[in-house]
């Protein structure tokens, strides 16, 4: 078992073993032995210490790993040996003249794409481009200002976009990266070395340059004080996106888990929820597999927001590894793909409509008096009307059904002797065939006691039919001469528009109504009470100007000089003949 070191490197923390920490001093001592008296030896030293902290922070995967020996092995490997880098006798003019160089030059590394401030007018932006493609800069600047002219100034927005994104090249490494030169011992010294040379033939000819450089100097930088301005604003406002960030992704990954995984957990444990999920799941996936693709195919992307923001907010947070991205993408793509085969086969299930038709002769003639009722069950609670809820039960075989109060109630005239009810019932399915099929499953029922019509305000189907948009109609046809009276509990069940041809008007509960030329008419009521009976959802109701033809369904109503009676009984034939 050996003992850990914690080192600071560079301004970075590392944990590193005992025998690891020896050779690494025995390493660092060596190089400053070897550049001991060397004009810039803290600056070199420095940059190798940079260097080496860099290639520590690639080879650890979390912030609790050990640097060893083996890690610490590849890193000089990569540096260079100090006793393999002797500084030359020619290097500098002031360093000691004894020691000779057995150096040899690396290989370059791949380039890096930094801004090179040293060699700047405004950004360091077409200097930087230049070293990544090796093109001179006075080339990529001449381009600037051709698609500036060209492009009517949007160029300036890319370059400033650059300059945002483009790190600066500061240290002595960054400027080796970015020429493509391997960042080891010997570049490291070379390029300090050509530093201090470079200083020192400014200061050989600044009168020869002072006056060429005043001016770059001076937009360079008037420039740079308009970059650090626009920079700090940036930053600000990267720093207010970085939190937003963060706090949509987490706020909608921590949703998704809290709703979806523990509406498929109880879908999995508890068999109620479950229920309510196979029923609108008409294509048979479990609720919990529908939450678990959902999770994945909505709350990846926000992850990736969310991570997106923490590395806005701490610039030097390590990147995620290429393995992980790569399996989360994978990971969202089958879930997308998953949902997509659902909702294909959701809409498939819905695809077709089918409808099953019965009929009912009623004893009831003309001057018979009919009173109409609608009737609930003791196991649907709440108050008796009509609506699009469901609720799952258990009938008198222990078999699971579902019960829905979507009936809806018509009514028409006949030319028959005798009132008859229709019952038409619709559903969707996959197809014409198997929506009837469903259709057929539907149970509603019905009763006459003592001329008094008992209507079911529900019906029921078996928990293998599911959601399938199931809807009763139920259509009474009412002969001339006869009267009808209705409980004021039909009100919901009879709110029909225009195109349903209702003769019942909401408002005309709980009056007795005659059946006259095809119409129900209160002899009862004031001619102002018959004038104001209306349909609440009568969302349909039309003006026709002068010559514009009137639609079949509504001439049958709306013109007096129409024999209703031939009207009637054609309408009736068409409608018997369609069961």
């Amino acid at each position: 078992m050996n003992k850990t070191v914690n080192i600071n490197l560079a301004g970075i923390f590392f944990h590193i073993d005992e025998d690891a920490y020896a050779k690494l001093q025995r390493y660092l001592t060596a190089i400053k032995r070897s550049f001991e008296g060397v004009t810039g030896e803290d600056e070199i030293i420095a940059d190798i210490e940079a260097r080496i902290s860099e290639l520590f922070s690639a080879k650890i995967q979390d912030a609790r790993q050990v640097i060893s020996t083996k890690e610490l092995d590849e890193v000089i490997a990569v540096m260079g040996q100090p006793e393999d880098y002797m500084v030359d006798d020619d290097i500098f003019e002031d360093a000691p003249k004894s020691k000779k160089s057995k150096r040899t030059q690396s290989s370059g590394s791949g380039k890096k794409l930094y801004r090179d401030v040293d060699n700047a007018y405004i950004g360091g932006v077409s200097s930087g481009l230049g070293h990544y493609f090796g093109v001179d800069s006075i080339w990529i600047r001449l381009a600037w200002v051709f698609l500036v002219l060209v492009g009517f100034g949007s160029p300036i927005l890319i370059y400033i976009l650059l300059w945002i994104l483009m790190p600066e090249a500061t240290s002595t490494a960054d400027k080796l990266s970015m020429t493509g030169k391997a960042v080891n011992i010997d570049n490291i010294q070379e390029k300090v070395k050509e530093g201090f040379e470079n200083v020192a033939d400014a200061v050989k000819n600044v009168d020869y340059d002072k006056y060429g450089n005043q001016a770059k100097k001076g937009a360079q930088g008037f420039f740079q004080t308009i970059g650090k301005i626009i920079m700090f604003f940036l930053k600000v406002l990267a720093k207010i996106i970085g939190v937003l960030f963060i706090i949509t992704g987490a706020a909608v990954v921590i949703s998704l888990f809290v709703g979806l995984f523990t509406a498929g957990t109880f879908d999995i444990f508890y068999g109620d929820l479950g229920n309510y999920g196979d029923y609108i799941h008409t294509a048979g996936i479990p609720l919990w597999l529908a939450s678990l693709l959902t999770f994945f195919a909505v709350g990846i992307p926000f992850f990736f927001l969310f991570y997106l923001g923490l590395k806005i907010l701490a610039g030097n947070l390590k990147s995620m590894p290429l393995a992980g991205k790569l399996s989360l993408l994978g990971i969202w793509l089958l879930s997308v793909i998953g949902l997509g085969v659902i909702g294909i086969r959701e809409a498939t299930e819905h695809s077709f409509t089918g409808k099953v038709t019965t009929q009912e002769t009623l004893a009831i003639t003309t001057n018979d008096t009919l009173t109409l009722r609608m009737q609930g069950s003791d196991l649907l609670p709440g108050e008796l009307r009509r609506s699009s809820s469901f609720l799952v039960e258990y009938d008198n075989n222990g078999e699971r059904v579902y019960m829905r109060r979507n009936v809806r109630l018509i009514v028409r005239s006949t030319t028959e002797d005798n009132a008859y009810l229709k019952i038409q019932k619709e559903t969707n399915g996959r197809s014409f065939s198997a929506a009837k099929e469903e259709a057929s499953r539907i149970d509603y029922n019905f009763e006459v006691i003592d001329n008094t019509l008992y209507l079911d305000g529900f019906f029921t189907t078996v928990a293998s039919s599911k959601f399938r948009n199931q809807e009763v109609q139920v259509i009474l046809y009412l002969p001339e001469g006869t009267t009808l009276y209705a409980d004021e509990n039909t009100y919901s069940y009879h709110r029909n528009n225009n195109r349903y041809r209702d003769l019942l008007d909401n408002g005309n509960e709980e009056k007795f109504l005659h059946m006259k030329r095809g119409k129900l008419v209160c002899d009862t009521c004031t001619e102002q009470d018959n004038s104001t009976n209306y349909r609440e959802d009568d969302w349909e109701q039309r003006s026709y100007e002068e010559g514009q033809e009137i639609p079949d369904w509504e001439r049958d109503e709306s013109t007096e000089n129409t024999d209703w009676k031939k009207d009637t009984l054609e309408k009736s034939t068409r409608e018997r003949d369609s069961i």
